[in-house]
């Protein structure tokens, strides 16, 4: 009997979804900003500890809103890493910004701070670190490196809900901080974000690009006795059924976070030996970095062919990937943006990456099959 297909991710429901949908229905309150949304933007305060956060339709517009309140000019410099997602780059250059690529660590794929001074130009106005998997860049030195040359910090958090650095959550350090919400997420409702403001200075502004540039917020609160066009937003809010899906995942954020860290745990138990032959390594998280577990990767050593080991996979019924595509080596990076330095590292670990399948409900026995076909496919006897 053939074994089952293994997906590389599975939704998980919490059981109150469609619950809390019926409310929303019931109550005829559909569109953004209603109670839901209120719970959720509370909730994820209180989690943060950041001023104020805006519940988006995703983290592209969370991003995007970003970009819109930190006013980039067609010009402005923006560091970021190469190995990110389209959208980090996106929502820059939709206002004429130019992203500059820069390498990544090693340990942790994430932007290498080290190399950002050498970056920065008299056009530089934000860096943008990229918590890649969940794991915390260096935001010390990131943000001593901003303060010493007045730039602002937006974290793309998109993977990084529920996680920190030295207790902070992440998201929560630079001025701006983004999360996601899609289905691929830990904490999820379909498509979905939020713009994390941490400076106070910012709240007033951001709330109107969010209400497509009115006072409307400042209206329902009963500061104005009516709401006018203000300056350039755009519809930013989700509505309030995905707000209301999105409850019902924040409810259960804690345990979906240990049972994903279990799943995670398990992995690393199951490939130790494969990194001491050197077959492989393991995902590294430094000292004071709290993950969670969004994702459970491997690199493989640079003798190993990826796409002989992604196929055996595929023949196996098993959903296995690798991850982004360098964004300064794509037609659109080369058309908008520019790389500083040759981005070795970057381009050596791209091709090595995959990430195996991660979702609550992965069973132990499923676990050891992935490993099993891993190293068939690595050619070591099991």
């Amino acid at each position: 009997m053939k074994e089952q297909r293994i997906r590389f991710n599975w939704p998980h429901m919490t059981g109150k979804e469609l619950n809390y949908i019926a409310e929303a229905h019931s109550k005829g309150i559909l569109a953004g900003n209603g109670p839901f949304t209120k719970l959720c933007q509370g909730w994820l305060e209180n989690q943060t500890g950041c001023d104020k956060v805006l519940l988006t339709h995703s983290c592209t517009a969370a991003l995007e809103m970003a970009a819109l309140l930190l006013d980039i000019q067609p010009g402005d410099e923006i560091i970021m890493p190469s190995y990110t997602f389209v959208s980090t780059a996106n929502a820059f250059v939709l206002r004429g910004g130019v992203p500059v690529f820069v390498d990544i660590r090693e340990d942790t794929l994430n932007l290498d701070e080290r190399l950002i001074k050498s970056a920065i130009t008299s056009r530089t106005r934000v860096i943008v670190p990229v918590h890649y998997a969940g794991i915390a860049c260096e935001m010390d030195t990131i943000m001593s490196i901003a303060k010493s040359f007045d730039l602002k910090v937006v974290e793309d958090s998109a993977q990084g809900a529920m996680a920190s650095y030295k207790g902070q959550a992440l998201g929560s350090i630079g001025q701006l901080g983004a999360f996601s919400f899609h289905e691929t997420k830990n904490v999820i409702s379909g498509e979905g974000g939020a713009l994390l403001v941490n400076d106070p200075d910012l709240i007033s502004r951001a709330e109107i690009i969010w209400e497509k540039g009115t006072d409307r917020s400042s209206f329902n609160r009963g500061e104005v006795d009516k709401y006018t066009w203000q300056e350039v937003g755009s519809s930013f809010l989700p509505g309030e059924l995905m707000a209301a899906f999105l409850w019902a995942q924040l409810e259960e954020a804690d345990r979906i976070t240990k049972k994903r860290i279990a799943i995670w745990h398990r992995y690393h138990e199951l490939l130790e030996d494969l990194e001491i032959k050197g077959i492989l390594r393991r995902p590294i998280a430094p000292d004071g970095c709290q993950y969670n577990a969004h994702m459970y990767y491997v690199l493989l050593a640079s003798e190993i062919d990826r796409q002989k080991v992604l196929d055996t996979f595929k023949r196996n019924d098993i959903l296995s990937v690798f991850h982004y595509v360098p964004l300064h080596s794509s037609p659109a990076g080369k058309r908008y943006g520019r790389a500083q330095g040759s981005l070795a590292v970057t381009i050596d670990l791209s091709k090595r990456l995959i990430r195996l399948p991660l979702w609550i409900g992965l069973t132990e026995q499923q676990q050891l099959r992935i490993v099993d076909v891993l190293k068939k496919a690595v050619s070591i006897p099991c």
